[in-house]
């Protein structure tokens, strides 16, 4: 299986997502150019944080009109796991593949911390190998990560289980106080219907080892190596 980290003018977590990959799981991965049209080779394509082309008009918004996203859309229409992670989540729903939109944060400050998270559904690639109801520990660094949609649109997330992760506090409570953006329903990442794209706004390689603070990242890229796995067995 190969694992492809995607790198926009302006990306900065490209190699953190590299390291985790390549270091913690041992899997095989290579960097995207933004401008690449050929991305047949690879298993997983994770669209990294950062500030790409800027965050220019508003984030996510010209990357979006990248080369490689059109691309990506074929590959998630063809089953592809993709994941995006804060400015990789924004871009994913410029690009439509996810709904709803970001706005600023309610406090309308840049916010870089750890933050705690429940997990609300585990029958995903991305989530196979917690537990539903799992307290994680992850950081978060963003100015626009508050995640908002219609009602339409809320009420189909939750029917279809596509809310991942909310943001909560130590003992799992769901709180305004530990809602560090001011997102929906403390919504902190959710996939699509077929749950084959995840965006979330935490950064899971920023705690996939002990000695960054926590390693409850590393089972997201355990349980992607997992569900990989199993889907190549079943190609046999």
């Amino acid at each position: 299986m190969k694992f492809g980290v995607v790198i926009f003018p302006g990306s900065n977590c490209d190699y953190d997502c590299w390291w985790a990959i390549k270091q913690v799981t041992g899997e095989r991965v290579d960097f995207i150019w933004h401008k690449e049209k050929n991305i047949e080779n690879f298993d997983c394509i994770v669209l990294p944080g950062g500030f790409s082309y800027g965050d220019y008009l508003r984030t996510g918004a010209i990357a979006r009109f990248s080369p490689v996203m059109r691309k990506i859309k074929e590959f998630a229409q063809r089953g592809g796991l993709v994941i995006g992670i804060c400015n990789g989540f924004q871009i994913l729903l410029e690009a439509g593949l996810l709904p709803g939109a970001m706005r600023k944060n309610k406090n309308l400050l840049f916010v870089c911390k750890y933050t705690y998270l429940r997990v609300e559904n585990c029958s995903t690639p991305f989530t196979r190998l917690f537990k539903r109801g799992q307290i994680l520990r992850m950081p978060i660094a963003h100015f626009e990560g508050n995640y908002y949609t219609d009602q339409d649109v809320l009420s189909k997330l939750k029917k279809n289980n596509q809310i991942i992760f909310r943001y909560c506090n130590r003992k799992g409570e769901i709180t305004e106080e530990d809602n560090p953006n001011g997102s929906l329903e403390a919504i902190a990442g959710i996939c699509n219907k077929e749950k084959n794209i995840l965006g979330m706004m935490p950064h899971p390689e920023r705690c996939s080892e002990a000695i960054l603070g926590s390693e409850d990242g590393k089972i997201i890229w355990e349980s992607i190596v997992e569900s990989l796995k199993d889907r190549n067995r079943g190609k046999k």
